[in-house]
């Protein structure tokens, strides 16, 4: 039987100093507790701090976007060296694996780059992944590692997302932890504050956020404080941290992918009938489309909602945006089957 899957996320801050040096007692201390769990999980390690651990080399430093880029060419192999020599005494050898957004974005190369994974995991070795900051623009302007963990997590089957950070876990409003989440509703994206660390792109709101995503999804979540005692294992356990409940998801892979991995290109909105059609998981028809927002092509992945409000599903294109302009309202006319259709 195939072992279960778990990802584990580190931050910036969770491993790397004020003047952006890797924590070397912090990564010692989580080489020891993953190498504990790698004979019993496929692992993922996704790790933050290449930016930080390089910028001390770019002289006057400021954080534009050539900075960043030059900063992780320098501290990627200075992070990556420093996990080979930590997890070396527990002989764990480690793979870097460095990602960008399209890899999940079309479906062929998401899963050639399981395969990859697979592979490693095979052969007994660690992958430690990270954003290729140095060529992907888009990763580096609009998103974290928060979300390549959850793309990650969701993609390739994970049971378990451990997010790790610098604080203990999601705060209430008299600074205690709490230490469950049953539902990633409203209330619980309102816990967080827009704070994020002066060394990393992330923070709680982007936790939440992806914890909502994967929890929908079926993975459970956990968001807590690396450097705790025992952090990881006792997170994993539920003793530590922040639990965000998975609800169930009956959903397949390659709808899992599809609502998590693929790039959202543009938007169709619909009307009050249409929405309750796709309740009733049935195809989207252009008599129900009120507005089609950004141009796509046909197998763009593009948003569903109601106009005005959140996106309430994503839709594999069978028109493109001037073909279902051009028939809009017009009936037997399929935009999107329902299987190509994801519900969030």
């Amino acid at each position: 039987m195939e072992k279960p899957l778990l990802v584990l996320k580190v931050g910036t801050a969770a491993i790397t100093r004020a003047d952006g040096t890797p924590d070397e007692p912090v990564m010692v201390e989580m080489a020891r507790q993953v190498a504990a769990l790698h004979g019993q999980y496929r692992l993922v390690l996704v790790s933050s701090g290449a930016v930080g651990a390089g910028k001390r080399w770019i002289q006057g430093y400021s954080g534009l976007i050539p900075e960043r880029k030059a900063a992780a060419a320098i501290g990627n192999p200075l992070l990556i060296n420093k996990y080979a020599q930590f997890f070396a005494p527990y002989g764990v050898p480690i793979a870097q694996t460095l990602c960008e957004r399209g890899h999940f974005a079309r479906r062929k190369p998401f899963l050639q780059l399981r395969d990859t994974f697979q592979a490693l995991w095979d052969n007994g070795v660690l992958p430690i992944a990270n954003e290729n900051d140095v060529v992907s623009d888009l990763e580096l302007k609009f998103s974290d590692n928060d979300e390549l963990a959850t793309l990650i997590a969701v993609g390739f089957g994970a049971d378990t997302l451990l997010l790790g950070t610098s604080v203990p876990g999601v705060l209430d409003a008299q600074g205690q932890v709490i230490p469950v989440l049953e539902r990633m509703d409203a209330a619980a994206l309102g816990l967080a504050t827009r704070e994020k660390s002066a060394s990393g792109l992330g923070g709680m709101v982007s936790k939440l956020t992806f914890a909502r995503l994967a929890t929908r999804l079926g993975i459970r979540t956990v968001i807590f404080g690396v450097k705790a005692p025992e952090a990881i294992l006792r997170a994993l356990r539920g003793e530590a941290g922040t639990a965000c409940l998975p609800q169930p998801s009956s959903l397949n892979a390659r709808n899992k992918w599809l609502a998590s991995g693929s790039l959202v290109i543009g938007r169709i909105e619909v009307n009050a009938g249409a929405h309750d059609a796709l309740l009733r998981r049935s195809s989207l028809l252009a008599v129900g489309v009120t507005a089609v927002l950004n141009d796509f092509e046909r197998g763009e992945v593009v948003e569903l909602a109601l106009p005005g409000e959140p996106a309430f599903g994503v839709a594999r294109a069978r028109l493109s945006s001037e073909e279902l302009l051009a028939q809009l309202g017009a009936r037997g006319v399929e935009a999107a089957h329902a299987d190509d259709i994801v519900l969030l």
